[in-house]
């Protein structure tokens, strides 16, 4: 693992005049209710909702990360009618891939077809020209499968080649298929699953370091056992945080091209989250944290 960096701070995309503050926001938490069809339909509180939206970029976000897949369509209706017309600073990222069955689920839409109507449901719904950002969805819920994906990488490729996208990321892909996809077209960014107690992509963030790729981690208290759990407890009551600002400073001191969007529907809570850009941890309290994923390392 290597040496960790300053948290906080700004990275920009390669090849691009996108400079994004590291700490974002991720949109999903704002669609749907608790219960079988997570992330469907309306939220319960819709002007929560906008509030949570318009406060996090009155605070600083300038990167929101979010699909019309989440509801479907209702995220980004929500982003269109909390954020339009957008500030000069904001990108928004989307991501393709995959849809919403009737029963929930989250079926492949992975045809040329299903990413070119994709890329307009998204353009449509956050009422844009052009989207900033479009990652490609792949692999499952946690971590990569090796699959084909030349068909819909092509499909995006030509829709930025049209205006319609501006740059390309992955999202759920190895080392290996991110070389593969840069013979197709630049890549800017990858969003994995990768938290204090999911280490497998620390090689991976580091060869990305260095290539000027960002790394987007999700579920950053994921598949944490309870051991684990009750190792990061400990430590964010020795610093008076809670235990989600401890695992984001970890992730923001991990490594300079990582970028945060931890999710939440409460203004509270988003707040809470973006004081995790202050908070550094101490070289006793990183030692101990980096414990947490020895195994999984």
């Amino acid at each position: 693992m290597s040496a960790h960096a300053n948290s906080g701070g700004t990275f920009t995309l390669p090849n691009t005049s996108l400079t994004l503050n590291r700490m974002g926001y991720g949109a999903m938490q704002l669609a749907g209710q608790d219960g079988a069809k997570r992330v469907w339909g309306p939220p319960r509180d819709v002007p929560g909702a906008i509030a949570v939206l318009r406060d996090a970029v009155a605070s600083g976000v300038n990167h929101i990360d979010t699909s019309d897949f989440y509801g479907p369509h209702v995220t980004n209706q929500l982003i269109r009618q909390a954020l339009h017309p957008y500030p000069d600073s904001l990108v928004l990222v989307t991501k393709v891939g995959a849809r919403r069955g009737s029963d929930g689920s989250w079926p492949h839409a992975r045809s040329r077809q299903k990413i070119i109507d994709a890329v307009h449901d998204n353009l449509r719904n956050l009422g844009l020209d052009a989207l900033d950002v479009v990652n490609l969805r792949l692999g499952g819920l946690t971590g990569p499968e090796d699959e084909p994906f030349e068909e819909p990488l092509t499909a995006l490729a030509e829709l930025k080649e049209q205006g319609l996208i501006r740059h390309i990321g992955l999202s759920t892909v190895s080392a290996k298929q991110l070389a593969e996809a840069q013979r197709i077209t630049e890549i800017v960014c990858i969003q994995n699953f990768y938290n204090l107690a999911q280490r497998a992509d620390d090689e991976f963030i580091d060869a990305l370091a260095r290539q000027g790729i960002a790394y987007v981690p999700y579920f950053p208290l994921g598949g944490f056992s309870p051991l684990q759990s009750s190792k990061l407890d400990e430590v964010a009551a020795s610093l008076g945080a809670t235990p989600m600002q401890v695992a984001l400073a970890w992730l923001l001191q991990r490594s300079p091209n990582v970028l945060l969007i931890p999710g939440t529907s409460s203004v509270v809570h988003l707040r809470e989250n973006l004081a995790a850009t202050a908070l550094k941890l101490p070289p006793e309290a990183l030692a101990n944290l980096d414990s947490i994923g020895t195994a999984a390392a």
